[in-house]
Parts: C-alpha cells; structure tokens; sequence
C-alpha cells in the first residue's frame, strides 16, 4: 500500500492507484468475496419497491413508500427527471415511511408524486477493461460522448476494506527521479511502478485510475486531449487509464461520491486481475468539502470549523481501502489542497493522517523561483526511516533538513542586522543551506518548451551522494547560481566552474 498526497498550498497549482480475463460483452455482476458481501450488507430484502417523490429541497430528495420495509441506507433509488435516469442514495430513514436521499445530479425538475424504485444494492458503476479510455461520472454513466461502455461487470461502490490478513507489508521505497522526494520525502515502492502515467503507460502493464473531484471541467478536458496526445488514452487501440470525473458545478452527492467511483475501479484491477493500479485523486480535499455539504443538508451539527462530525470516519472508509493486497496493489497519489495555508485544518489533516508522505508546494518556494516548489520541512514520509532506506540516506536527509531549518532561524537576524553580524559557523550555515536549498530545483521534461533547459532524473544514490558532497563543503568554492536547476553534484561543478570562468574573462 503507498498513499502519498501532494498538499497545495497556493492555490491551484498540481501535482497529480488499475487485465488479461476475457469478459462477456454484457454487464453483469462482479463475483468478488468483499464485494459480494458488501451487496449482501447494504441491500434490502428486495428490490423493486416503489416509493413517491415526497419533497424536493435542492440535493435531498424525500421519498415515501408503501411499505415499513424500506431500503437500507446507502441503497440507490432511480427515478426519471425529463426523460433521463436520476440516482438518488439513501442518507437517512425518517419515519412515517420515509427516506431522505441525495441526488447523484440535478434536480431541477424533479416533482412530487415522481415513482423511485429501490434497486436493492449499492450504487453499481461499470469495472473492468471496457473502462480503460473512456470518462465516466459517478454513476458510472460515459460522458464522452463515445457510446456505451462494452465489456465490463458492474461493482457497488461501497466496500469494504481488505483484511489484514490479505495486506502485504513489505516496505521499500520507489525512486521518482526527483531530488527534493526520493530524499527528504521518499514514496513507497509498488513493485516496478514508474512514476509518470507516460511511463506508466509504455513500459508498464499495470493501470491508471484518475479520478477528478471538484475540479474545474476545462481541466478535465486539457487532461483527456493531453493524454490522447501522449498515447496514453488511444480511441483506435489499448488504453491504460480510466478516468472518473465529478466537477465542480456537480451537486455535492455527486462529488462526495465520485472518488469511491474511482476507487471501486481500481479494486476491480487489483482483486479480480492481480494488477497494480495507480489511482490519482484530484482533489482529496473537494471530496471532503462535499461530504461537508451533503452534511448540512442533512441537518447534521457540524464539527470543528464548519465540517461534518463524521469526518474521519467518511476519510477512513475510503482510505483504508486503499491498500496492497497479496493479488495486486493500489498507489494512490492525491492533490490536497490546504485552506488558507493551515496545514492543522481538520480537512488536511484528517487527510494526512492517512497518507504515507506528503510532498507540500509551498507558495514561498515558488516564490524563490525553486521548483519543484516543495518545502523541505512540511514535506514528510513514514518512508524516511534508516530500516527502510539506510542509515546513509537518513543522516544525510536529517542534516540537509537541520541546516535549512537554521538558516530559516537566522533570516530574521539577517533581514535586520546583515550578515556580517554573524559568527564564522553561522556564515557557513547559511551559505551551504542557500546552496542546498537550490539544489533541491530540478528541471524538469514537461517544462523545458518554457524554460529551454532540459528535463534531467536523477538517481537515488547520485542524489545522496551529490547533497553529502554540499553539507561536508565540497561546494564551498562554487557560487550558489551553480546549484540551480541542475541534476546531480558533477553538474553543479561544471556550471560553477563555467561561471568562474565567465567572470575572470569579463573582469
């Protein structure tokens, strides 16, 4: 298992867990255990029953039924609203025969006295490779305009989480390439992931879930043409990702929802066909924003900050679904964004709780002109263990963090009294740390059309290797402009020795 989350906190920058059985062309039920007992929890005694619109008040619909046996909480109602299929999820069970539900669309339109049927089981979406290319909402229903979706089995998309005793634990990291991650914050490894869905996609045979949560629609759309253009989506051969959207003018059930969509898609690859999926969730923190809002709607008292009490618990149920089993594994890597920068904002940090590392973009970073922008002190990892990765690698990422964090003490002194007021061992403190601080830039591939440099990976042991050459001084004689936007030590020198020269020629 490897969640990681990427908590953004400046605005709307990004960073962004899914094949070999033949299926029937027809859809038809997944036969897995958990899923199966899931259906058997959460369904009524019988579908079918027919119940009455009884009020409309935006995304809580009322309905009203003949019977006291009436559907168990979190069973789907289907009613038709001008002409289209409207889902709607039971919240709550309020007497006199009534249940109040949450639309998964719109309601405009939707009148009393409209016929509900009770479907007997969860929300059911489509799973299986009939899903790979195409975009779906949270029902499950195509919205790209390609037809129906072929060859798949229906899942509900509320499950549980596997047992501990079909969790895998074996703990090593994954190398991304990226100094400021495979150092101070490493990701666990998922057995020969890459860390880019192009890379993914080529030279992997494992797949990609993308679940988009409240996000901009505009947004969605330059990703599915992106990754068409890339190969990753292909209309005319084998796709390797699935996307799930639920956008921002969504109703909030739709958005509260769409990531357990996603999610359930992911399982289907990883229990039903032992592959190791790679589920993208953009934006954690939308998703939780929503269950704040179904929240309020259904008249619950919120929490701290205006959020719903059952908070955690609406984390945790996703979050411990996503998990290495011993038939397949599911890397989750989410966009958190963090409200008015306050990384102890309930939100983020029920989130948090969850995650395995967290790679901040931090606004000051960027600032600086340092990217990636991550900050290499709110970045953490359960991963930066000397059993895990070494105690080499440990000590050198503790005392590239430790210099930082007293340069950071000192700017204050300097802003004020210059540098010259300090000691000897704080100069070269600060020195070194500006230089590590822009070692940590990297240029990268996707930006080289802007910045005309290019993209450069570097490996793990070259990257703890060049940050111990700078923290023992074996840069002390480069200017701090050889530091940036360079791979590993041996360009740094080459760059600070080529500024030198430039600078005794012109002098």
């Amino acid at each position: 298992m490897f969640k990681s989350g990427v908590a953004r906190t400046f605005g709307r920058s990004a960073f962004a867990r899914p094949a070999s059985t033949i299926l029937s062309s027809t859809r038809s039920a997944v036969g897995n255990n958990a899923l199966r007992a899931l259906s058997a929890r959460y369904a009524s005694t019988e579908a079918g029953k027919t119940g009455k619109i009884h009020q409309v008040i935006g995304a809580v619909v009322d309905v009203k039924f003949d019977t006291e046996q009436l559907p168990a909480i979190l069973n789907a109602l289907e009613t038709e609203n001008g002409g289209q299929r409207l889902v709607l999820e039971v919240a709550q069970h309020l007497g006199e025969n009534v249940v109040r539900t949450i639309a998964m669309d719109g309601t405009e339109g939707l009148v009393r006295g409209a016929k509900a049927v009770d479907t007997g089981a969860p929300i059911q979406i489509p799973v299986g490779p009939g899903t790979l290319g195409r975009i779906m909402n949270v029902t499950g229903d195509p919205i790209d305009e390609r037809g129906p979706i072929k060859g798949v089995k229906l899942a509900p998309i509320h499950a549980e989480a596997p047992e501990f005793v079909e969790q895998s634990t074996t703990a090593e990291i994954l190398v991304t390439g990226i100094k400021v991650v495979d150092l101070l914050a490493p990701y666990a490894r998922v057995e020969d992931w890459s860390f880019s869905v192009n890379n993914i996609a080529k030279a992997h045979g494992g797949y990609s879930v993308f679940t988009g949560v409240g996000e901009r629609t505009r947004e969605g759309n330059d990703l599915y043409h992106e990754m068409q253009e890339t190969r990753v989506i292909q209309l005319d051969g084998e796709s390797k990702v699935a996307l799930v959207f639920g956008q921002m003018n969504e109703p909030p059930g739709a958005r509260a929802r769409v990531a357990l969509t996603g999610l359930t898609i992911a399982e289907y690859f990883r229990d039903e066909e032992g592959q190791d999926v790679l589920l993208f969730i953009d934006n954690i923190f939308r998703f939780t924003q929503a269950g704040s809002e179904v929240s309020a709607l259904l008249g619950r008292i919120p929490s701290a900050v205006g959020y719903q009490p059952t908070l955690a618990v609406d984390m945790g149920v996703m979050q411990e679904r996503i998990t290495t089993t011993t038939k397949g594994s599911i890397t989750s890597v989410q966009a958190v964004y963090v409200p008015a920068d306050d990384l102890t904002d309930p939100a983020p940090a029920t989130t948090f709780a969850h995650l395995d590392a967290t790679t901040v973009l931090s606004r000051g970073i960027s600032e600086l002109g340092i990217y990636p922008a991550v900050d290499p002190l709110d970045s953490k990892s359960r991963m930066l263990d000397p059993r895990i990765v070494g105690d080499e690698h440990y000590q050198v990422a503790t005392r590239v963090q430790q210099m930082i964090q007293e340069y950071k003490s000192l700017q204050d002194i300097i802003a004020i009294l210059g540098m010259d007021e300090l000691s000897e061992a704080d100069k070269l403190t600060v020195e070194r740390a500006r230089k590590l601080q822009r070692f940590l830039s990297q240029p990268f591939a996707v930006a080289q059309v802007f910045t005309g440099i290019e993209g450069k990976l570097v490996d793990l042991k070259d990257t703890i290797r060049s940050f111990k050459a700078i923290i023992n001084g074996e840069g002390d004689d480069l200017p701090e402009a050889a530091f940036y936007m360079v791979g590993d030590f041996e360009s740094a020198r080459a760059k600070g020795e080529k500024i030198l020269a430039e600078l005794e020629k012109s002098s």
